[in-house]
């Protein structure tokens, strides 16, 4: 692609995804959903201006390593803590029964390869927090008991997903299930976290004072992009998704992290890791589009079959199997039946998590053009409905649910 024809598609990108972004939220829709749009429009789907160069998945493979380390970084391990066994049902309940369910609809009720089914497994897994924190916070539920309790899940089950596509991603480079690959996976992920805190303290802690000696502005986002690139680099190096190396970073600076199995780590200095978190925020949310909008662009609505009963039968099974699953969870709590339906249907948006699982099925090619479809289709519904459906749900029968937390 010559220069002036890639600095026109980013324009196109950078500015749609702005646009479409706004007008998503606007209409009470996750912006994602917009950003995804806008790839749909720019893409082989429709118009066909812009071609999803070897430059432009570079830069959107980079957004999507810092949208791990956004995760990481506003991972709050003490509200998992503090909301206790609840939350972990919720959260295994929740992470089991949409995989084993998705599963178990690819493999023997659709006759899906295997690999195919694991990672239609993993997508339905997927939990996004921010769409369901936002409408909470639009319905003044944020600080209620539901909403304590899956915040608390949705701490575990970032990180359980984070383990699982890791593990899809070796299984899917490796061209199957090999267990001592996937053990050294997990062997990696343990060691990692133990020592990520470790290594970000100390690399904060220059930082810092560096910083009070720099006379040139911009040292905190440059070391901080440095060590999130460090860590997914390191990652790639153990067989790993780049990915994983950006939510550890994130996790490591957190200022609610601490190593496993209950030995406390010295925090990080509070104000710092917030002045991380505002460096780090004008550069997150420019790069991170670049990646959903590639969603759209990856996807050719012309390759798809739609006369196919099938694709359109998959997609409605795939979306009823990913919300009645995530009411697993809840319904496995001694919880009245209201609660239990709050907490429930705050499980179900998967947004921008569902779509790094497609998306990665897509890039390891385990993905075809149909299957593509069917996730995107699916976790635009998942992600779209639920918060309607909430709303609803509150306006009728807030008044049954407790008001505080417990």
């Amino acid at each position: 692609m010559d220069g002036h024809s890639f600095f026109l598609s980013l324009v196109l990108i950078l500015m749609g995804a702005r646009i479409f972004g706004e007008l998503a939220a606007r209409l009470q829709v996750p912006p994602v959903m917009g950003e995804m749009l806008v790839g749909i429009i720019l893409g082989p789907s429709l118009l066909g201006w812009v071609e999803p160069t070897d430059v432009i998945k570079l830069l959107a493979e980079f957004g999507l390593i810092l949208l791990l380390f956004e995760v990481g970084l506003d991972v709050d391990v003490s509200s998992l803590l503090t909301s206790g066994r609840k939350s972990i049902i919720v959260a295994i309940g929740g992470f089991v029964a949409p995989f084993v369910g998705g599963f178990v609809l690819s493999y023997w009720i659709f006759g899906l390869p295997l690999m195919i089914s694991l990672f239609i497994g993993g997508t339905l897994t997927a939990t996004s927090i921010g769409v369901t924190v936002r409408v909470l916070r639009d319905l003044q539920r944020h600080r209620s008991h539901e909403a304590h309790v899956v915040l608390g899940a949705a701490v575990l089950d970032d990180i359980l997903g984070v383990i699982l596509l890791a593990l899809l991603f070796e299984f899917s480079i490796g061209g199957g299930i090999n267990w001592a690959n996937a053990g050294k996976v997990f062997i990696f992920i343990a060691v990692f976290m133990m020592l990520a805190p470790i290594v970000a303290k100390l690399f904060a802690g220059l930082v810092r004072r560096f910083d009070s000696l720099s006379h040139i502005a911009g040292l905190i986002p440059t070391t901080i992009v440095s060590l999130v690139l460090f860590f997914a680099w390191l990652a790639n190096m153990v067989g790993a998704p780049e990915l994983l190396g950006g939510f550890a970073a994130g996790l490591a600076l957190s200022r609610r992290f601490f190593i496993p199995f209950g030995v406390a780590l010295a925090a990080i200095d509070g104000h710092f890791v917030q002045r991380i978190e505002n460096s780090m925020k004008p550069i997150i949310h420019l790069f991170t589009p670049i990646f959903f909008v590639m969603v759209g662009l990856s996807l050719d609505l012309n390759e798809v079959d739609w006369q196919s009963s099938t694709v359109w039968l998959m997609a409605g099974a795939f979306i009823v199997v990913a919300m009645v699953s995530k009411l697993a969870g809840a319904f496995m709590l001694r919880e009245s039946r209201h609660t239990k339906l709050a907490i429930g249907l705050a499980m179900i948006p998967r947004a921008e998590v569902g779509l790094i699982f497609a998306e990665l099925g897509r890039v390891t090619g385990v993905f075809g053009h149909d299957i593509y479809a069917v996730m995107i289709l699916t976790i635009a519904a998942t992600t779209v409905l639920p918060p309607f459906m909430m709303k609803y749900f509150y306006g009728r029968y807030g008044h049954h649910l407790k008001t505080t937390m417990e």
